[in-house]
């Protein structure tokens, strides 16, 4: 595959994990970097050998596909400046701060044939990757993310900061409508909301329960799927699923099989380890790929769209709720 021109827009916390696979990745020549703290892209551009260039527009007639990984408050307008010059772009999640500025994004690379993917990295988890050989139809789904707090992120609300990737994994394994949302939040240690519960209904009669906190002392990244056929729990953090299905007749199974009861049925119980491979250099391949073969993206700016559609609208959900509780008490 040929190498990219390629190069990364902020490189804070995040921006310099892309830095590192951007260049050591085969189909990216590395060119350069941009970030407004000029020491900080100089030190980096030194490191790496590369520029650090002076604006966007010098950026935009160096490289040929960029990680856009900047604060979500600022990723319509750079996004948009590299879509309409031709630049393919990786954009971390949220893809904006709006639904109308996603759509908005999403036609400018389809007016400039650009491609352009978000970086929901949980698709490439392999806990996640190994539910692809199963026949996945939920009936319900429970997820909790918890992290410690970090003031990185606090510049949108826990939903779009972490729960909107459980929101994109629920939303992929649950192909049916929404029918309702309920939602509760509160605001601890930042002026935004740092814990946040979700309660979604489909169409198809499945529920999914979300739970995202970031001030919580003991880390946790975990969804369990529970169907009519089995029970999948999945660790996120670890990177490895365990699996409990029924299996029927003489079926060959590669894990454990117990009889179940006298039913005639058996379950069967198989784990999926941690295959080692580094879920941020697999995305930026990925996209890498996708645009050298011209071929589909992992995570298309629509279906960003809609988890960010419902992360905003658990999000006001969740706040209208905390407002009539602190009205309540102060009643």
């Amino acid at each position: 595959m040929p190498a990219l021109r390629t190069a990364v827009v902020g490189v804070g916390a995040l921006g310099r994990h892309h830095l590192r696979w951007l260049s050591e990745l085969d189909g990216s020549n590395l060119v350069g970097l941009y970030d407004i703290d000029r020491q900080k892209a100089e030190k980096y551009a030194g490191e790496y050998k590369i520029r650090a260039f002076d604006d966007l527009e010098q950026l935009a007639q160096a490289a040929q596909a960029v990680s856009v990984v900047v604060p979500t408050t600022a990723h319509f307008d750079i996004a948009s400046l590299l879509i309409e010059k031709g630049i393919h772009c990786l954009i971390e999640k949220p893809v904006t701060l709006s639904v109308e500025q996603a759509a908005a994004l999403g036609k400018m690379a389809r007016d400039k044939h650009v491609k352009v993917t978000v970086g929901q990295i949980e698709s490439f988890n392999p806990a996640v990757r190994a539910l692809g050989e199963y026949d996945i139809n939920p009936a319900f789904i429970e997820a909790h993310r918890l992290a410690p707090f970090d003031p990185r992120g606090t510049d949108v609300a826990v939903v779009l900061d972490l729960m909107i990737h459980d929101i994109d994994l629920v939303l992929m394994l649950i192909k049916s409508d929404i029918v309702d949302i309920q939602a509760s939040s509160v605001a601890v240690v930042s002026e935004q909301v740092d814990i946040a519960n979700a309660r979604v209904t489909f169409a198809s009669g499945a529920v999914a329960n979300l739970t995202a906190s970031r001030i919580s002392l003991n880390p946790m990244r975990k969804l369990r799927i529970f169907q009519r056929s089995g029970y999948f729990s999945l660790d996120l953090a670890a990177r490895q699923a365990d699996i409990y299905r029924l299996a029927g007749g003489d079926e060959p199974v590669d894990g454990f099989r117990v009889p179940l009861g006298k039913s005639g049925q058996d379950i069967v119980y198989v784990k999926k380890e941690d295959d080692g491979q580094d879920m941020l250099a697999a995305e930026i391949d990925a996209f890498l790929t996708a645009v050298v073969q011209d071929g589909p993206v992992a995570v298309t700016v629509e279906r960003a769209t809609e988890a960010l559609r419902v992360a905003l609208e658990i999000e006001k959900i969740g706040k209208e709720s905390l407002a009539r509780m602190m009205t309540a008490n102060l009643a």
